[in-house]
């Protein structure tokens, strides 16, 4: 197993994805974000079945920035309980995970520094 993560959430919109997935980049929460348009969403909320037409996200991060990913995703989504799914990242061409690595720093900066 490596350090690499994805992360997986759901926006309702292109434009709410596309600010998230920037604000995530330019935070160095993430390296990378797919933002992969229309999926579409059947789901049981609130005790019905529903059915949306989503965003999803695919955030290439490192374990030791996940705590700030999450409050991130939090503060910045605009659902009630925003899907934050955590994959672990087994393996990988060495060159693309130093280079996730080296786009999500780990250092000491704290949230509020990357936020």
């Amino acid at each position: 197993m490596t350090d690499a993560r994805i992360v997986l959430t759901t926006l309702d919109s292109a434009d709410k994805a596309q600010a998230l997935a920037h604000a995530l980049v330019e935070r160095r929460l993430a390296a990378c974000v797919n933002v992969v348009e229309r999926a579409q969403s059947i789901y049981r909320w609130q005790g019905a079945v529903q059915e949306a037409t989503e965003w999803l996200l695919l955030i290439k991060t490192q374990a030791s920035v996940l705590p700030q990913l999450e409050s991130a995703v939090r503060a910045l989504h605009s659902y009630e309980l925003p899907e934050f799914l955590v994959l672990t990242v087994d393996a990988g061409s060495a060159e693309y995970l130093r280079w996730i690595a080296d786009n999500v720093p780990v250092e000491t900066t704290t949230l509020r520094e990357r936020q």
